[in-house]
């Protein structure tokens, strides 16, 4: 602890020297950034495959590809981010003019998960540097071959009164929360976000939250049911169901559930072979602790398809789980995993007040026709959407992400993220040399003020 609050107090003093104010020196860094992850993607890969069975294939499109084309994106823009914006200016304030100052926020604390450990904690990264932030970073303790390769590509990158790492669990994250930050930008779970919002609050930190929930997945009868698995099937499996934006439960005719389950086992034989457990390309669950709950679920419904496990691997099947009382864990939990809990419904009215009596999900998806993709976004919330598609919505940067009530608060990604880590500085310009008399006392020719404002 004494250590991390010299780290802190040392980024403080480093950030009113004014160097980050340079944006010549935001892009310096970002390019130290980018050489830094090639340098390190080896191990990188390695350390991902030991703590999530994560391929490299698989670590190189959701991973490190993410952040360098987010990367790519800072630099060529940062410059044109970073220039003040004029704005109008009313004639009430004539000749002043008027303009918005892009100021970095100052030192910012940055907490990543465990699910997407490199991608969550460089991406947001990127943003503080862009937007002339220093940083402490906190990565997950259940990737601990990650977190010590990051600690060591940060440590050998930059200098600790800029961007630091430091490790640990939740007396470490406790003690970070209680530091006088400028922002905090969490990744993680509702429940952490609430701790998290607590503690700033006392000191008055500005957070982003992107946190999760139950993101759900409506098929309707109007749906190409055969595109809908494929498409549901690649977004549930990828890293085994551990995404903050996975499908997390189905609603479907019930007309329509046998051709379904036919079609996802037909997908999900075609990505992952006929035997998941030697697929390569299939994650494990994280823990003891996630295979526990997440196996936990599979005694809550009826198993449609999958629901083979070996513990000693942390590895769970894909598996389609008929779900009849929805007051069980299953769904009133993030599942988290690679089972895709299921309902039927009868009209597509059902579906929606469903989803309406819940928390506001991070994602919600749906597959169908246009008209009935109107109705569902009319009548529900969410952070994202997709419509006929699910998970795509992280691939364009020019998209905000973000949470919305339960999962989440802020936004980021492509421009979004500059703006997150900026203070957006109201500035008013006066002429010296010219000074209107009627705005004083005791207001003279005030009729004539008034037709004017």
């Amino acid at each position: 602890m004494e250590s991390i609050a010299k780290i802190f107090n040392r980024q403080k003093q480093f950030f009113k020297s004014g160097i980050t104010q340079n944006v010549d020196f935001r892009i310096e860094m970002l390019k130290k950034l980018d050489a830094a992850i090639l340098k390190w993607s080896e191990q990188l890969y390695d350390a991902l495959y030991k703590d999530l069975h994560k391929s490299k294939k698989e670590a190189y499109l959701t991973e490190i590809s993410i952040v360098l084309s987010e990367l790519k994106l800072h630099l060529k823009n940062v410059k044109k981010w970073s220039k003040d914006r004029p704005v109008a200016s009313p004639i009430s304030i004539f000749p002043s003019k008027s303009r918005i100052v892009y100021e970095p926020l100052g030192t910012s604390l940055i907490v990543a998960p465990w699910n997407y450990p490199v991608h969550l904690l460089l991406h947001p990264l990127i943003a503080a540097i862009s937007s002339g932030c220093t940083a402490i970073l906190k990565s997950s303790p259940y990737t601990p071959h990650v977190d010590s390769v990051l600690c060591n590509m940060i440590a050998d990158a930059f200098n600790e009164e800029y961007i630091a790492m430091v490790s640990g669990g939740r007396e470490v994250n406790s003690f970070l929360f209680s530091l006088r930050f400028d922002l905090v930008f969490l990744t993680g779970s509702p429940h952490l976000g609430k701790v998290a919002m607590q503690e700033c609050a006392k000191n008055l930190v500005p957070v982003v939250l992107e946190l999760g929930g139950k993101s759900p997945a409506i098929i309707s009868e109007k749906a190409d049911l055969k595109i809908a698995a494929k498409r549901l099937a690649w977004a549930k499996t990828m890293n085994a169901g551990q995404t903050c934006v996975a499908p997390d439960y189905l609603l479907i005719p019930k007309s329509m559930k046998e051709d379904f389950v036919k079609y996802y086992n037909q997908a999900i034989s075609l990505m992952y072979g006929a035997d998941m457990y030697e697929s390569k390309h299939y994650c494990r669950l994280v823990s003891d602790k996630a295979f526990d709950r997440v196996q936990s679920y599979l005694n809550q419904g009826n198993i449609l398809s999958g629901g083979n496990y070996n513990n000693e691997n942390l590895y769970i099947e894909a598996t389609i789980l008929e779900v009849n009382d929805v007051t069980q864990a299953v769904m009133q939990e993030e599942i988290f995993g690679p089972i895709l809990a299921l309902l039927t419904y009868e009209n597509l009215a059902d579906a929606v007040a469903f989803i309406q009596e819940r928390e506001k999900p991070l994602a919600l998806y749906f597959f169908g026709d246009s008209k009935e993709a109107d109705y569902v976004l009319k009548n529900t919330s969410s952070g994202s959407a997709c419509i006929n598609d699910a998970l795509i919505q992280l691939a364009n940067h020019n998209l905000p992400f973000g949470g919305v009530g339960n999962s989440g608060m802020g936004r980021y990604h492509g421009y979004e993220s500059f703006l997150t880590f900026s203070n957006k500085r109201s500035l008013i310009v006066s002429k010296k040399s010219f000074d209107l008399p009627f705005r004083y006392m005791p207001y003279k020719f005030f009729n004539m003020i008034k037709r004017i404002l």
